[in-house]
């Protein structure tokens, strides 16, 4: 006679219960990997897991890694120990205080980041999530709330999605922070900074971003992750800081999947 709180299948041991979930669960899992076989998120070539990318397009992205200056998460040429805060960063403060990105925007991270924002390359999402996570390690440490740049309204219309909205909340649903999307928008329209120069790009969105009043007690004293899909100037992620400092934000940290170096955007 089975014991009341034994089922026969779960091989009738403590945590029984769980076991026969995973094992359904690792069934289901080879069950669509036979069916759907992983392929790289880059070539689509084969590969043996989901959500990756294959060695040769893994080598195609220039990761950005230390030393790395506190202020503006660009890299510096070597380590001096502790905080290191670059020479741009001394001459020109940004308006928020520390910023981190994946990697350098270029190459293939360039193409994914185009994919995800105007292929619909939803697959993206989890290899994303990771690589914001690993990035921003040191910025989530202490973040209370993760907050997406917003999407003008008619972009919104066109694109049917915010990119970083989709890439803030995968990261505060992997730290477990909150999620906070609309205490950040946009008070103006404005236009494509593609094509613009820095000072262009800094005038086009300058008081572009408000804390609507509503949210204003939502954000006092607290420190935010500001997350986008690229930096570029950091005139967009600069004027989003500024409005969420000025709501009474005690700590504005950027943390972004790509980074445009300062020598590559040199006017």
């Amino acid at each position: 006679m089975q014991p009341e709180d034994t089922d026969p299948n779960t091989d009738a041991v403590p945590g029984g219960h769980r076991i026969k979930r995973d094992y359904l669960a690792s069934g289901l899992a080879q069950l669509v990997n036979l069916i759907m076989p992983p392929v790289c998120l880059g070539c689509q070539d084969h590969l043996g897991g989901l959500d990756a990318l294959c060695p040769k397009c893994w080598s195609g992205i220039t990761f950005i890694r230390p030393p790395l200056c506190d202020r503006l998460g660009s890299p510096m040429p070597f380590d001096t120990g502790g905080t290191m805060v670059s020479a741009a960063a001394s001459a020109s403060p940004p308006a928020w205080d520390r910023a981190r990105a994946v990697a350098h925007y270029d190459g293939l991270m360039r193409d994914l980041v185009h994919d995800l924002k105007f292929r619909d390359r939803h697959d993206l999402r989890r290899l994303f999530g990771r690589w914001l996570t690993e990035t921003g390690r040191d910025l989530l440490t202490g973040a209370d709330m993760v907050v997406p740049v917003p999407l003008g309204r008619w972009r919104l219309l066109q694109r049917c999605f915010n990119q970083s909205a989709i890439l803030a909340q995968d990261v505060a649903g992997v730290a477990k922070l909150t999620y906070a999307p609309l205490v950040l928008v946009r008070a103006r329209t404005t236009r494509p900074q593609v094509g613009l120069t820095r000072l262009e790009r800094q005038k086009n969105v300058s008081g572009a971003f408000a804390v609507p009043v509503s949210q204003v007690s939502a954000i006092s004293g607290l420190n935010i992750l500001l997350i986008d899909d690229v930096i570029t100037t950091g005139a967009t992620v600069g004027a989003c800081a500024t409005a969420l400092k000025r709501a009474g934000a005690a700590r504005v940290d950027v943390l972004a999947l790509a980074m445009v170096t300062e020598a590559a955007f040199a006017v």
